[in-house]
């Protein structure tokens, strides 16, 4: 036993709860990453866009993976603004404003995001007008987007962000190593409430964005069977 661990008993039960929160945070962090992939993959084949899938890097820190989602989230929100502008430009002002009226039936929306896209692509499905439509009017997407890039970003900045993935196969000391630097191993209760703080912010956002994105793909599903 370390001579830490005798004058602080609690050490080994703190420093394994720390083991598991950053496996928690992985493991969230690996299915945002296929949630995002599942978007991706959406807006390529249906809206012709060219947005590369993403991998979660086991030999990169938590911060280069915040970084590597961030950017392709930003993509979506461009590509997403860039489908709205193109709706602005040419629909009259009627029209695109019945795309964000919530009064208006879903139906007359895709029909009307349809036209559009026929004149930009030559031709358009019903399925490319509804994704569209789901990207525009879903503010549970936008929502779920906008705060989970602002979480990625704090934790990609915080005591968390030097982390390797690959920490947890390295042992205890390793871990306690890469996440507390130079701090005193009095400090790791506080390392903890700090990450269980961040951890509860990030999975509550990252349910709301997988979720949001489950909505999208599952219609999307439905609509080609």
């Amino acid at each position: 036993m370390a001579l830490s661990d005798l004058l602080y008993p609690d050490n080994p039960k703190r420093k394994q709860e720390l083991i598991q929160l950053h496996q928690e945070l992985l493991d969230c962090m690996s299915t945002n990453f296929h949630a995002t992939n599942e978007l991706v993959g959406v807006l390529n084949q249906h809206l012709g866009c060219t947005i590369t899938p993403i991998e979660m890097r086991e030999s990169s820190t938590v911060k280069e993976n915040c970084e590597t989602i961030l950017q392709v989230m930003s993509e979506i929100q461009h590509q997403v603004q860039k489908i709205d502008s193109n709706m602005k430009e040419k629909l009259e002002p009627v029209l695109y404003q019945k795309l964000y009226d919530i009064k208006e039936p879903e139906l007359e929306k895709i029909a009307i995001a349809q036209r559009v896209f026929s004149i930009i692509f030559g031709e358009a499905t019903s399925t490319a007008a509804m994704v569209a439509i789901k990207l525009l009017s879903s503010n549970h997407l936008t929502l779920s987007v906008s705060k989970l890039i602002g979480l990625l970003a704090q934790i990609g900045a915080s005591v968390l962000g030097g982390v390797s993935i690959t920490i947890i196969g390295l042992g205890l000391e390793m871990i306690l190593h890469a996440i507390l630097g130079a701090m005193e191993r009095s400090q790791l209760l506080t390392a903890v409430r700090s990450y269980e703080k961040h951890l509860a912010e990030f999975k509550e956002a990252s349910e709301k964005y997988q979720q949001a994105i489950h909505e999208v793909t599952s219609l999307v599903r439905q609509q080609v069977q």
